[in-house]
């Protein structure tokens, strides 16, 4: 806590140091006394069967709704219920089905009372989350997640910091055991995480990429007086040459330069770049495009074995927000 004489006297840089060491001894000594129910907890929110309602009034009513967001978005259903509307008809979101995990620094929180007796009436699994060891929260609940009695980091040692910011990383260390032992990866994360600039590079090269008759697919003995409408008409600039089912070639501006004396007289496999390099449907499309950029190509063949499945054009994943 920032002694009370220093308030006025210390610069803003001075304070914010003293602020974020005081918050990150915090976090230290709540790793260091992590709570002994930990594992119980997380095993028992494991086997919730409807949802991890998170509550708490004023600053942990916030850390409750970014606590529920966090396990929302990684795999275990979770809501917020804010206790003041709970008190007035909220409490029927609550059921047997679900846990709840009730936040409060002191324990003794009063907005709480009709949602510890709501869970008690129903047997509704009850985590407490407080540093009130002999509270009245605490002798309500099923497990206790216990933290530190560590000092706010303002002057006045009132304002919820150190305690908020306790309780927002014992949240992100529920969420992240409990997905892993989810086996909730990358694949399960871009399923809930579809907008943006996240989601987009979470994307696979297979959601983007063209497939079919937009293939620009030509054979060995395919002339090239052909093979220039196939380009032309795909709008790639490129053909993949196919023999016997097996991608064996590609078709460049630059193989057609290379072979500009005579170019009309010859076929596909003539002109053609063996071994062309490829990707996988499920490569994520963020590493697809680092190969292009690398490699200073456009586009990208995608091959499940030998067998040409796709096309990705570098627009192809601009388009989708990769950038």
């Amino acid at each position: 806590m920032l002694p009370e004489q220093s308030r006025m006297t210390d610069s803003p840089s001075a304070v914010a140091r003293t602020v974020l060491a005081t918050e990150s001894a915090a976090l230290a000594r709540l790793g260091d006394e992590l709570p002994e129910s930990f594992d119980a907890v997380v095993a028992r929110l494991l086997q919730v069967q409807g949802r991890v309602i998170v509550s708490g009034m004023g600053k942990s009513g916030h850390v409750a709704n970014k606590i529920a967001a966090t396990f929302a978005s990684t795999g275990t259903p979770a809501q917020g219920v804010h206790p003041g509307e709970a008190s007035h008809g909220d409490l029927g979101m609550i059921t047997p089905a679900d846990a709840v995990i009730l936040i409060s620094n002191s324990g003794e929180t009063r907005e709480l009372a009709d949602m510890i007796a709501h869970c008690a009436r129903f047997s509704v699994p009850l985590v407490a989350m407080t540093k009130g060891a002999d509270s009245t929260l605490a002798r309500a609940a099923d497990h206790v997640l216990l933290m530190p009695d560590a000092p706010e980091a303002c002057a006045i040692g009132m304002a919820p910091t150190t305690s908020t910011t306790m309780a927002m990383a014992l949240g992100d260390a529920l969420a992240v055991a409990m997905m892993q032992h989810r086996g909730f990866d990358r694949t399960s994360f871009a399923a809930f995480h579809p907008g943006g600039t996240l989601g987009a590079q979470l994307l696979r090269v297979s959601a983007v990429m063209h497939r079919g008759e937009e293939l620009p697919v030509v054979g060995a003995d395919t002339p090239m007086s052909e093979t220039l409408l196939v380009m032309s008409q795909k709008g790639f600039g490129v053909a993949a040459l196919v023999e016997h089912e097996r991608l064996t070639g590609i078709i460049t501006d630059g193989d057609l330069r290379r072979n500009m004396e005579g170019l009309m007289e010859r076929r596909a496999g003539e002109v053609a770049t063996r071994g062309p390099l490829v990707t996988a449907p499920d490569t994520l499309l963020i590493e697809a495009l680092g190969i292009m950029n690398t490699t200073k190509r456009t586009v990208l063949l995608v091959t499940e074995g030998e067998t040409l499945v796709g096309l990705l054009h570098i627009h192809d994943a601009l388009r989708a927000g990769v950038a």
